[in-house]
């Protein structure tokens, strides 16, 4: 069986009910910042279990106990968490990284570059342009991560 990872960013305050819906039932979430608010974290912590880093736009007092950077192993994949991807400041191949997460762009986008997995989920909060609304799964397999990007205003499959 896979060990499912829930990825969302870009809330901006606010966690839609189809959202939560896509995420129940995986195994650990993770935030790839501009959360907005505190209790969205929350929210998701009754989900399943959480790791969150700050975005741009988190500020103050509760945004402060958030890293701007987390690396985080699951299921075996060590995974570097942050949200603006063009800050990377470090080789994700040379440091033995399989899964690099952002945001920031709203955009979808899933691409692998010398063996490591891309991965940003878009925007699960506010429309902005007419980019989608959306978040992202993977699934860790025998086979390797299994990366999915969920549109939300489309019905589950």
């Amino acid at each position: 069986m896979a060990f499912r990872i829930g990825i969302i960013s870009d809330t901006h305050g606010l966690l839609r009910p189809e959202a939560v819906g896509r995420l129940v039932g995986v195994d650990h979430i993770v935030h790839a910042g501009d959360i907005g608010k505190a209790d969205i974290i929350s929210a998701l912590h009754s989900i399943a279990p959480v790791t969150a880093i700050r975005g741009n736009i988190d500020r103050g007092e509760w945004a402060a106990k958030y890293a701007d950077t987390e690396i985080v192993r699951l299921a075996g994949m060590l995974i570097y968490v942050l949200h603006d991807l063009k800050t990377l400041q470090i080789d994700p191949a040379a440091r033995g990284i399989d899964i690099v997460i952002s945001g920031h762009t709203h955009v979808p986008r899933v691409e692998t570059v010398e063996g490591v997995l891309y991965l940003n989920p878009g925007s699960a909060g506010r429309r902005r342009f007419k980019l989608p609304i959306t978040l992202a799964t993977i699934a860790i397999t025998s086979d390797g991560p299994r990366p999915e990007i969920h549109d939300l205003e489309q019905p589950e499959r």
